[in-house]
């Protein structure tokens, strides 16, 4: 099958890459640095079994989503629109659309822009791009996907390509669960440049971070939405088994491009004052990282 991944970046190489290396014809998505890097040399998947180079196709232009029978889309959240106008023109009748995106919501205006059904996805992968074509993993790599027709199809491609994949018929309650995950970790990473193991390490990390859960639980049971029991041992325990992921969030600050943050803590501080709810840590990390976010750069 063909395969396009719409955004290029750390999630979107690490799944392209298994499916290059489970015999699919994949095209990477990019930017003209990445695309290049990878088009010279291929692209350098590493991993804690070692580092392998992978050919596969890459590109610039949305347009080469043309004849992909699979469609992933790993754009930030804040493109989700633009990047639906620019592939609607070309994608087949038939092709699979996944939103690989963070944050809840992003699957549903993907369809609205395509006028087409979209599988939302919550990926739990640790990721990052070390380099232009160079991806390096530290952990994890599980989809849960939300069921619909052609669901059973997709999880098994994915999962003939060694990616672990499930249905979930709740999948909004599995997108707040990854959500309140990214909250945890994502602004506090950015705020001190610092991988999720060390900030754990660290005495009184962990009482902040079961606050910022209360927070978002309460605001997620405002909504109607009811998170699993032991959500902060399990926010706890992923942080330790992605003990050296940089959170997307800070890989941004540090490249100086902007972040997601309103599509996450964020997104929580906007229902909760729809909502009249005091959500006072999210809040202060949202806007500690929004000061980062605007200060200038060399």
């Amino acid at each position: 099958m063909k395969v396009a991944v719409m955004g290029a970046g750390a999630v979107g190489c690490y799944f392209g890459a298994l499916l290059a290396k489970a015999g699919h014809e994949v095209v990477l998505i990019g930017r003209p640095a990445h695309v290049d890097a990878i088009r010279s040399d291929g692209l350098l998947l590493e991993r804690a079994s070692g580092p392998e180079r992978i050919k596969l196709g890459a590109s610039t232009a949305a347009a080469s989503v043309a004849g992909a029978g699979l469609v992933l889309v790993c754009v930030k959240s804040g493109d989700t629109e633009a990047v639906g106008w620019q592939m609607a023109p070309h994608l087949a009748p038939e092709a699979m659309i996944v939103s690989l995106q963070n944050g809840v919501g992003n699957a549903q205006r993907l369809a609205a822009q395509l006028r087409r059904p979209v599988f939302p996805a919550a990926v739990y992968v640790a990721a990052s791009m070390a380099g232009a074509g160079h991806v390096r993993h530290h952990g994890r790599g599980e989809l849960v996907i939300g069921t619909a027709p052609r669901g059973e199809e997709l999880a098994a491609l994915l999962r003939e390509a060694g990616i672990p994949a499930e249905l979930t018929g709740d999948v909004d309650a599995v997108l707040w669960a990854k959500l309140v995950l990214n909250c945890a970790y994502n602004a506090l990473s950015a705020i001190t440049h610092q991988p999720y193991g060390a900030l754990l390490a660290v005495e009184g990390t962990q009482v902040l971070i079961r606050n910022v859960l209360k927070e978002c639980e309460a605001v997620a049971a405002a909504c109607g939405i009811n998170l699993p029991a032991g959500q902060a041992e399990e926010v706890l325990a992923a942080g330790q088994s992605m003990a050296g992921q940089l959170s997307s969030t800070a890989q941004d600050l540090i490249r100086g491009r902007p972040t997601e943050i309103d599509h996450l803590n964020g997104y929580v501080v906007r229902l909760a004052a729809e909502r009249g709810i005091a959500v006072p840590v999210n809040q202060a990390l949202t806007t500690i990282v929004k000061i980062l976010e605007a200060r200038p750069h060399a």
